[in-house]
């Protein structure tokens, strides 16, 4: 009848597959992943004391629609401060820009959007944008029709009018970016071992991430859409789905260009996967071997979707005007000019990158002209890139973590700091920079989260502090200073950074000196700053005084975080 200790040892053997021991009569011999979950370093933060009732699993859908609710609240709450130009006629500021691109796209042919009234908010945004603007146009046309009316809506502030496109703007961010944050929390939490309750917790931080809410919901504008989907492409490489990913990514770009500066990262961890990992050839390994498992088929498939996805957003500018070579050809090159507008310069306004800061030193707009400055940024920002790039690469091609048959998560944390490494790079050296592009950089920052550290998670609170504080002279201007203070204050009082307790505490890592003096002497800087901003009118002679202090404070912190997260994906093993 067999041995009478087999049960017991088929039992045992259970335990242990379930416990991630390794079987030996494991098919192919690799390593089950534990399933012990990581401890929380979440479980002192207020925000889980507001979720812990709902720690139970049938319960935990009601704390994801309570996450949401509450998401929604936040951002009507900060809709109900001014907005971008409210009341500065006759140009006024980004909402009449949205709104008068909605005006424009209901009302002319498609193949005159890019050359209406170039003077006036002309359409400079990617197609997706302008698409997003004919649909919530023609929805608020049948609410108000002379909410959009041709020319003489021009400068309207109506109170139903505001709140119709304060809507717009959450409800935009409802259907594509909290969905993609869940989407994202759900794939990459199974990854790092985190529990479901860890995982609601995380989605609460990264979606009540304070400076996308003041853009999107107090200055106004739509970057949810963008982040969303790039999330959404960053999510589908984590799944393996290469050819989904790279559709939402070039949606993403198509709505707004700002996302090309997640483009070389992606571009070189794609073109990674394209080889085999040296540890994952079965036979006679070498470098060779490696360059010549290069898989071709993948690399067409890839190109195709690229180029087929970028034809079907065009198409619409190609069947719907006069069928003439040159008039096509007319409307996609102003497509372009209008999106890639190189003659305003390297910066608007003063903004917290290398070329504002320096600036104060070497006057780039006297010494050069603007074909110099635009080359001269691109060479810089291409120069520093190569490194994180060429460095993710290597690991993906000779490092045993990152083969097939590892169970580590090092590839997916090398997503996570390549992105964040390279959109700062971008951010710091790249042409054509203003203030709210700090929103690129800050999502995939802000993402490292979920790695679950109690020495990153204060970092990246720090940088997500120190990035709204970058948008205080814009904010200012527009006076969304009562939203400005409270979501700051909401915010890092929900995740525990006003804790007496040093051990329930995210202000400062734990275990660096280094950090606990960086980033305290930071909070410091920044309220010495708004202090004397508040009390005292800059000098005469320096009228921008008090914002070059707080762009150069901010450049400092953000260079200071990039190279931290180089150097984390340099370690990363």
């Amino acid at each position: 009848m067999g041995n009478p200790g087999s049960k017991k040892n088929v039992s045992k053997n259970s335990r242990q597959h379930k416990q991630g021991k390794v079987s030996s009569g494991s098919k192919r011999g690799r390593p089950v992943p534990s399933s012990t979950k990581k401890e929380s370093v979440y479980k002192s933060t207020v925000l889980y004391g507001i979720f812990k009732n709902f720690e139970r699993a049938p319960d935990q859908w009601e704390a994801r629609y309570i996450l949401i609710l509450t998401a929604i609240i936040l951002r009507a709450a900060v809709g109900l401060a001014p907005y971008s130009g409210m009341g500065e006629k006759p140009i006024n500021g980004d909402f009449e820009a949205q709104r008068h691109w909605m005006e424009l796209t209901i009302h002319l042919p498609i193949d005159k959007w890019y050359f209406y009234d170039l003077q006036y908010w002309g359409l400079d945004y990617p197609p997706l944008t302008a698409f997003h603007s004919y649909l919530l146009g023609k929805l608020g046309s049948l609410i108000r029709s002379d909410w959009f009316a041709f020319v003489s809506s021009r400068g309207l502030e109506s109170v139903d009018l505001k709140t119709y496109m304060r809507y717009t703007s959450i409800l935009s961010e409802l259907i594509v970016f909290i969905p993609a944050v869940i989407d994202f929390v759900n794939i990459m939490g199974k990854k790092v071992n985190l529990s479901r309750m860890d995982q609601i917790l995380v989605s609460a931080i990264i979606i009540t991430q304070p400076s996308l809410i003041l853009i999107d919901h107090g200055h106004f504008q739509y970057n949810s859409v963008m982040l969303g989907s790039f999330l959404f492409s960053l999510t589908d490489i984590i799944k393996g789905n290469y050819i989904f990913s790279a559709i939402w990514f070039i949606c993403s770009v198509n709505f707004k260009q700002m996302a090309l500066y997640y483009a070389p990262f992606i571009f070189a961890y794609l073109f990674s996967l394209l080889f085999k990992n040296y540890y994952d050839i079965k036979s006679g390994r070498s470098v060779w071997k490696v360059l010549w498992s290069f898989d071709i088929k993948k690399l067409f498939l890839l190109g195709i979707t690229v180029i087929i996805t970028n034809l079907i957003i065009l198409l619409p500018f190609v069947i719907f005007g006069p069928y003439s070579i040159k008039h096509i050809s007319n409307v996609l090159l102003q497509i372009l000019k209008r999106v890639f507008p190189f003659e305003r310069g390297l910066f608007e306004d003063k903004v917290a990158n290398f070329w504002c800061t320096t600036n104060i030193v070497v006057k780039y707009k006297e010494k050069f002209t603007v074909e110099q400055v635009a080359r001269l940024s691109l060479v810089t920002t291409l120069a520093t890139l190569i490194v994180p790039c060429s460095l993710v690469m290597y690991k993906m091609l000779f490092k045993r973590s990152f083969s097939t048959q590892s169970i580590s998560s090092a590839k997916e944390k090398a997503l996570l700091y390549g992105f964040t490494v390279t959109s700062w790079l971008f951010y710091l050296f790249s042409f054509l920079v203003h203030e709210k592009t700090v929103l690129v950089p800050l999502l995939p920052s802000t993402l490292l989260v979920i790695l679950n550290d109690s020495e990153v998670t204060p970092i990246v609170q720090w940088i997500n502090n120190v990035a709204t504080f970058s948008l205080w002279p814009l904010l200012k201007k527009e006076s969304i200073i009562l939203q400005y203070v409270a979501t700051l204050f909401l915010i890092n009082w929900l995740v525990g950074n006003f804790s007496v307790k040093s051990t329930t505490n995210f202000l400062v890592p734990k275990r660096s000196l280094f950090w606990k003096v960086i980033i305290i002497s930071t909070y410091i800087a920044m309220l010495l700053i708004h202090f004397v901003d508040a009390c005292y009118a800059p000098p005469s002679k320096y009228p921008d005084l008090w914002v070059l202090l707080n762009t150069t404070l901010s450049f400092g912190c953000f260079s200071l975080f990039c190279a931290w997260s180089m150097y984390k994906l340099y370690v990363l093993t």
